[in-house]
């Protein structure tokens, strides 16, 4: 199949899983805002990005292998499943033993969530696993299925829990749970009426190269929840759960320009793979980067504009002052962006140790800015340190890439981008005198800026489905 065309088709799919999710749980967000306190809110984004640390490193991100090796050699897929259900399963007996004993030095409140913690692991390790093996077992009607699932699951379960019930944040937790645990259910079902898991010799040797492949993962995956999730402690340690529970909101409007991110994200990891032997994966890889970074930004420059309509929308009571914090997070969601599309190409080479330097750069630069800005600035403090750390970590991924693919990347103009989106971000969180007018403006520049690129691009493809690149599987 075409590069273009694979890359196209997974596209398409993940779109609707993204959007079918996403989008509803985004509308949520005015509900949640409205039945939880700023306190619950910030207990449950602090267990929730928790889990974005632990799981990763304590199943040795074996995920990750999962996919990876399962592009790679379709004939051991079944091998490969029960290596990562074995190494899942470790995970969660190590987690539930930590948290056991953990009950014993803590009060009656803490002990709760401990427990609600060892179940929510059991979940979404799993859920986590079966995503990322099926999108490497190249079934993404299986990914899709999966996560639009969850995300009813989650809804259902919370509209019963928060407005019949009304227990709260424990109702919150508990959707969480039966959601992951449910998806996971009709996708292992699925996968085996597919035959996609099914009995197999083990092979020994495929989980020895899988582990040498995911173990290195650990200090990218730890570097990069650290760059993804650290200000929350900080925020909450230093400010309050209450205060963390506006700055987590903050992140639901960047998740709109997340999204976009993550659909091409998961099909462009799947292509990175495919592609990265390629004789003209150079060209190939460049497009797809000024693509990206051009939707991006102007994304972002979009979002930015109407940040206080939305927030209008989104955030109820005491949650709407939550709008300032977010035109930094946005502008660390494009870096965070170009970082990962320049890291799946150094995965897709079997090298995750110049990921790990970029990342734990960042992660240090964050926790180093954290400890300086929050004291003062707060919450928008974290936010700031965000966006830089991210930042340079792509700064040091696109000069790592370097080894592997030479990326034609116009540095300057890009710059210009990033610059005219730090402007509008300063224009609206101050509300400078005729902000709107100002920020329309500036978007306008940016769209001027990166017609080029736009043009390149569609002429890139038109190029590709002429020569026969796309027309046939």
């Amino acid at each position: 199949m075409g590069k273009l065309k694979y890359l196209s088709k997974n596209i398409a799919l993940f779109t609707i899983s993204n959007f079918v999710s996403k989008i509803l749980v985004f509308l949520l967000v005015p509900f949640y805002t409205n039945v939880l306190s700023t306190y619950e809110y910030g207990i449950a984004d602090i267990l929730q990005v928790t889990l974005l640390l632990l799981v990763p490193a304590f199943t040795i991100n074996i995920g990750e292998a999962a996919l990876r090796f399962g592009i790679e050699h379709e004939e051991k897929r079944s091998s490969i499943f029960y290596t990562g259900i074995k190494y899942v399963l470790r995970a969660d007996v190590f987690t539930a033993i930590i948290c056991l004993i953990g009950t014993f030095f803590v009060n009656s409140e803490i002990k709760k969530y401990l427990l609600f913690f060892i179940v929510l692991f059991l979940a979404n390790s799993l859920y986590e696993f079966l995503i990322l093996y099926f999108q490497g077992s190249e079934l993404v009607n299986i990914v899709v299925i999966g996560s639009v699932s969850c995300t009813l699951f989650t809804i259902l379960s919370n509209l019963y829990f928060l407005l019949v019930l009304k227990i709260g944040l424990n109702g919150y937790l508990i959707s969480q749970i039966i959601a992951f645990s449910l998806a996971s259910a009709i996708m292992i079902f699925i996968g085996i009426k597919a035959e996609v898991i099914k009995k197999t010799e083990y092979d020994k040797s495929l989980e020895v190269e899988m582990l040498t492949y995911s173990k290195p993962m650990i200090a990218y995956s730890t570097a990069s929840w650290i760059n993804n999730a650290v200000d929350r402690y900080f925020v909450a340690f230093l400010c309050g759960a209450a205060v963390n529970g506006i700055y987590g909101v903050a992140y639901k409007i960047p998740a709109i320009l997340m999204v976009f991110q993550r659909i091409f994200a998961q099909a462009w990891q799947m292509s990175a793979t495919k592609a990265h032997k390629d004789d003209n994966s150079d060209e190939f890889f460049s497009g797809m980067y000024t693509a990206y970074n051009t939707f991006m930004v102007v994304g972002c420059s979009a979002l930015i504009l109407f940040v206080r309509l939305v927030a209008l929308f989104l955030f109820r009571k005491e949650f709407y002052i939550a709008w300032r914090l977010v035109p930094p997070l946005l502008i660390s969601v494009i870096f965070g962006a170009l970082t990962g599309f320049l890291g799946s190409i150094c995965l897709a080479h079997k090298d995750s140790k110049s990921m790990g330097v970029a990342t734990g750069i960042g992660a240090l630069v964050n926790v180093i800015l954290n400890l300086i800005l929050i004291p003062q600035y707060e919450a928008m403090g974290a936010s700031i340190a965000t966006a830089v750390s991210y930042f340079i970590m792509s700064a040091l991924a696109l000069a790592f890439v370097k080894k592997y693919t030479d990326l034609k990347v116009t540095v300057f103009k890009n710059l210009v981008g990033y610059l005219l989106i730090i402007a509008q971000s300063i224009i609206m969180i101050f509300e400078i005198r005729y902000d709107y007018f100002i920020c329309a403006g500036l978007l306008l520049v940016i769209c001027a800026l990166y017609i080029k690129e736009v043009r390149s691009f569609l002429d890139l493809l038109k190029l590709r489905m002429a020569a026969g690149e796309v027309k046939n599987v």
